[in-house]
């Protein structure tokens, strides 16, 4: 395991040689790191080094002026991606910001072997008694009393104090007891765990000292470890006794670097694994500790790797199930929240949700049938809210979204090795749902093989996963949608009839949004409110010619263009106005004017613009001579528009922008080019 020193180059601290006395070093400003210097190139948390088994690796912290190895004449960016950390080799030199800033030479040795190495006791030799039947005696009694302890921790943070007091009664002589646990297992990374994870570099996580009444106490102030023992102990999986350090050597990696007289690490492991270390010294007098001493530690260890362990995984769990009941929470809102989010008051949607409610209590499957973008998904949802099942989850799929030969997979699960790449059991979404309801949308899509799998799920509520042997029972409503006509599929072969007879006991139609158009107006304005507050707008609303155009349209695309369409508006509209006329899609604006149907408009606001805009264009019905050209058209009808504003608030410029959806600006560079006073 290699050794780091750094000596200063340049700077406030140059010609400073620092030696540092964790495996993590982090270099910055700040007061708390390992390394602190100062510059005007430096971050509070600059870099950050980390010395592994057999490499030095560094990585930059997002520094505002970056961090550079500077190697045989070549300048190296590192990279602010701790995957891509790179190397550092003998001879490099580091530098901190721009070429000004604060420079390192760097000395990385081999790891040197801890003076007088006493004993070493590999893993699998370690014994589970002494030789001595008195101190067994005393050891039993210990470790019953540390075995309540143990049982009685709620985390891997009170495991690793019970070991480190236990430690302490266990070998009176030790003063010192410290617990270093790999960086993965300190933070309980899981993921760390992988042929790809970079090499465990390992860090002190607790310390505890004998106070004057012989009990284990914090200590006030960090306490340096001897790091040449611990990774000893790691390199060899072996316990490890050391004693009688004679004299100083490279760096504070000696004992008495530390001022230790004598010490012992002995592993904490899982498997082949290797968690961390726990280190006892003795820092009064020298060549206390003794190979009996080891005999102790390795049985403690011994039945604390395991609690250790076992803490992690509880706390693994725990964490588990309180997100798994938050998403379970956030799902069952969501849910429960769909019946309040479908908007509108026209009767063909009130004919609607009467059935939703209707069958929402029953168990019969219901098919939903409507075009793209009228909102299905949010029938279904409704339909759940509504039941008795609201407090269970609510699963929607859609069928064109997976892949056909995975799609058995994701309905009804499979077990591992049933397949390529199954290595692991998987739950179906049949199964997630049970208890609740299941939506599967786009269901003409799924294919004839699969239609009959799922039509025996439906007969018998029993579901078989993939490479299972035997049913597994479920208690799930299903609610299917499609956009085209199920009927015309099974005329035509590509869906079965007896599937679709199973699904159609109770149809859904949702009507497309040109049919409820007095719905338009009030889905228009939640969503202006819902994307204006999500965006930060300061937009005010849409104007009266606005919402007149936006009901006209046809909406091929139903709620989702419509949607669409109002949140492009939020983004552009000006902050503090009106959405106007000009701000809609082309499309909109186009198919409206050629539409002879029209919103409900407030009262007295266009009567007589309708009527000005008529004489304007030359109507049948009118002696006034056509203008001579679309621009004049054009002009005059806008001069009718903005005269009839100002005349119906009085002259008032303010009031009479806001209902013509512009500004006060806006309407007087209008007033200016109309030539109007």
């Amino acid at each position: 395991m290699p050794t780091l020193q750094l000596k200063v180059l340049t700077g406030q601290r140059a010609g400073d040689t620092l030696d540092p006395e964790r495996d993590l070093v982090l270099i910055g400003s700040a007061p708390h790191c390992d390394v602190q210097v100062s510059g005007a190139d430096i971050s509070p948390e600059h870099c950050r080094i980390s010395i592994g088994h057999a490499s030095v690796r560094i990585e930059d912290l997002d520094s505002d002026r970056g961090t550079f190895i500077v190697r045989a004449g070549a300048v190296l960016t590192v990279p602010a991606d701790g995957d891509a950390a790179p190397t550092l080799e003998l001879g490099d030199r580091l530098r901190l910001g721009d070429a000004g800033g604060v420079a390192f030479a760097l000395d990385i040795r081999d790891d040197e072997e801890p003076p007088n190495v006493v004993s070493v006791r590999p893993i699998d030799s370690l014994a589970v008694h002494t030789v001595s039947g008195e101190r067994n005696t005393e050891l039993l009694r210990a470790l019953a009393q540390v075995h309540r302890l143990l049982g009685a921790a709620q985390d891997p943070d009170g495991t690793l104090s019970v070991i480190a007091d236990a430690a302490l009664t266990l070998v009176p002589r030790a003063t010192h007891a410290t617990i270093i646990l790999s960086d993965a297992d300190a933070t309980g990374a899981e993921d760390a765990k992988t042929e790809d994870a970079k090499e465990p570099v390992y860090v002190p996580i607790l310390t505890r000292v004998r106070g004057p009444d012989g009990q284990a106490v914090q200590p006030s102030e960090a306490v340096p470890v001897t790091r040449s023992v611990f990774r000893k102990v790691v390199r060899e999986r072996a316990a490890v006794l050391a004693t009688d350090a004679p004299s100083e050597t490279f760096s504070s990696e000696s004992l008495l670097g530390a001022n230790i007289k004598s010490t012992i690490g002995v592993p904490l492991w899982r498997n082949d694994d290797v968690l961390g270390v726990l280190q006892l010294d003795n820092r009064d007098r020298p060549a206390l500790f003794d190979t009996l001493d080891l005999e102790v530690l390795g049985i403690l260890t011994t039945n604390a790797s395991l609690a250790l362990d076992n803490a992690r995984l509880i706390q693994r769990l725990t964490r588990a199930e309180r997100q798994l009941k938050q998403e379970n929470q956030y799902l069952r809102t969501r849910s429960q929240q769909a019946a309040t989010e479908i908007i509108g008051q026209s009767e063909a949607l009130a004919a609607l949700l009467s059935q939703v409610r209707k069958v929402a209590n029953t168990r019969v499957t219901v098919l939903v049938q409507g075009e793209t973008g009228t909102g299905k998904e949010l029938i279904a949802s409704a339909l759940h809210a509504y039941s008795g099942r609201s407090q269970k989850l609510f699963v929607a799929q859609n069928c064109a979204a997976v892949p056909k030969d995975l799609l058995e997979s994701e309905l009804f699960g499979h077990r591992r090795g049933s397949f390529t790449g199954a290595s692991e059991d998987k739950r179906g979404l049949f199964e997630l749902a049970d208890g609740g309801t299941l939506f599967l949308d786009e269901v003409a899509e799924l294919p004839l093989a699969l239609q009959a799998k799922l039509l025996r799920v439906l007969q018998e509520r029993e579901i078989r996963p993939l490479g299972a042997a035997r049913e597994k029972r479920v208690d799930v409503r299903v609610v299917a949608a499609c956009n085209r006509d199920l009927e015309s599929e099974v005329r035509a072969g590509r869906f079965r009839e007896d599937l679709f007879y199973r699904l159609n006991v109770f149809p859904l139609s949702v009507p497309p949004l040109r049919e409820r158009r007095s719905d338009i107006v009030l889905i228009a304005k939640h969503f202006l409110k819902r994307y204006a507050l999500e965006y930060g707008s300061g937009v005010l609303g849409f104007s009266q010619e606005a919402l007149d155009r936006l009901a006209r349209y046809d909406w091929p695309g139903n709620v989702r263009e419509l949607e669409n369409e109002v949140q492009r508006l939020v983004i552009q509209a000006d902050p503090e106005s009106y959405v106007s006329v000009e701000l809609l899609s082309d499309r909109v604006r186009g198919s409206a004017l050629l539409s002879g149907s029209a919103a409900p408009r407030e009262p007295g606001t266009g009567a007589s613009v309708r009527a000005s805009t008529a004489n304007t264009l030359g109507s049948a019905d009118s002696d006034a001579p056509p203008p001579a050209t679309l621009k004049q058209a054009m002009d005059e009808f806008e001069r009718e528009l903005v005269l009839g504003a100002l005349a119906r608030h009085a002259n008032n410029k303010t009031k009479a922008a806001k209902s013509l959806g512009i500004t006060r600006e806006g309407l007087h560079k209008k007033l200016k080019q109309l030539g109007i006073g």
